[in-house]
């Protein structure tokens, strides 16, 4: 496949199935001016050959379909066209693709379960397809472990009037590169529900996107991470309003510590001429829990019409505030516990909306890890 559709905007460059389409990035281009190139192993230019393997285990109810396909299957690459070089060369690289299908109006009886798990340090490429037809609805959990270097496409195809939850688990071993594009497409009346928990991981670059294809479709992405010392933790959002009357709403919050404890959010939204009607909001905040720990937060809006219900954003980085500490130590609360409780409260209202009950409490144990460090 050749070169595909001209840019969506100024936020958004080259779009393509060919590697060649991409040039090795040199850290000055504006997608890849937060990422350490030197920390990516080799997946951005080209020298990434295939040399380990993560295993893709899926459980998964009866009435959901589960198949490994290879390159051939006309159902890849469908609803969506790698918009970066890493995007593409995982693209051209992968052997054998999952491909998930809840078939029309069938409410899936019980959650899918997708493990990836490194076997090592070597490199290797993955693609998935999930796909809910009609009026179906779906909850499916990513659930990545081990350690790999490893660069992957996941397809979300959701169809008129269904519905598809996703939790995507990034609890990598700490010497893991996991570079990801997510890319939902998204019919009329459909409702996708995103929430990206990242914690392991030497270097984690997750690209989530959004794409609408009927009227009244909705989007809700939220995003959990918790960086330590030395760890590059980045998530690159797009969301392209395209028709009338569909809705986005955006939550991503971090905590960072540790010496060179690193997060880069962006969050890019645009909103078409043709997309009247439409409801958007988005929003990243981070806490910066040690001196030497660093955030980068850049929310985008690109509106090319008047007509909008609603367009907004916000960013905000800072430490914690004191007057909460000082209010909860008044009643008695030590230091220690009070900082572990406001932060508790920074991410009890995403951690709620966390679809799945083992999954939630799993994230819940990781964050009361990571504040006991």
């Amino acid at each position: 496949m050749g070169l595909d559709t001209k840019p969506l905007s100024a936020m958004h460059g080259t779009s393509s199935y060919s590697l060649d389409d991409f040039p090795v990035p040199s850290g000055r281009e504006e997608i890849w001016r937060f990422t350490p190139l030197s920390r990516l192993r080799g997946l951005h230019d080209g020298t990434a050959a295939v040399s380990g393997n993560v295993v893709v285990e899926v459980s998964a109810p009866p009435d959901v379909t589960v198949e490994t396909v290879g390159r051939d299957d006309p159902r890849l690459g469908r609803a969506y066209v790698p918009a970066d070089r890493v995007s593409a060369q995982a693209y051209s690289s992968f052997e054998k693709a999952t491909v998930i299908t809840v078939p029309q109006e069938v409410v899936a009886s019980a959650e899918t379960v997708i493990t990836l798990r490194g076997d090592g340090q070597g490199v290797s490429y993955g693609h998935i397809v999930i796909s809910v037809e009609p009026m179906a609805e779906a909850v499916v959990v990513l659930d990545h472990q081990g350690s790999a270097v490893y660069a992957d496409n996941v397809e979300f195809v959701v169809g008129d009037g269904a519905t598809l939850k996703i939790v995507s688990l990034q609890d990598w071993a700490d010497d893991a590169v996991h570079v990801s594009h997510h890319h939902a497409r998204l019919g009329k009346d459909a409702t996708f529900k995103s929430f990206v928990v990242t914690l392991g991981g030497d270097l984690v670059r997750l690209a989530p996107s959004v794409a609408y294809t009927g009227r009244g479709a909705d989007a809700d992405l939220s995003g959990l991470y918790f960086v330590d010392a030395g760890q590059h933790i980045e998530h690159r959002l797009l969301v392209d309003h395209s028709v009338p009357d569909c809705r986005s709403n955006v939550d991503y919050r971090g905590a960072l510590q540790g010496e060179e404890a690193h997060a880069v959010w962006i969050g890019d939204v645009v909103i078409r001429v043709e997309a009247t009607g439409t409801d958007t909001y988005e929003l990243n905040r981070n806490l910066l829990l040690t001196d030497g720990a660093r955030a980068d937060s850049v929310p985008n809006l690109e509106i090319l019409t008047g007509e909008v219900a609603g367009a907004g954003h916000a960013s905000a980085s800072g430490r914690l505030d004191d007057e909460h500490t000082f209010y909860l130590q008044a009643r008695g609360i030590p230091y220690d516990e009070a900082r572990r409780l406001v932060i508790r409260g920074f991410f009890a209202q995403l951690i709620q909306k966390i679809e799945v009950e083992e999954i939630r409490d799993r994230v819940l144990a990781a964050v009361e890890a990571e504040l006991a460090r």
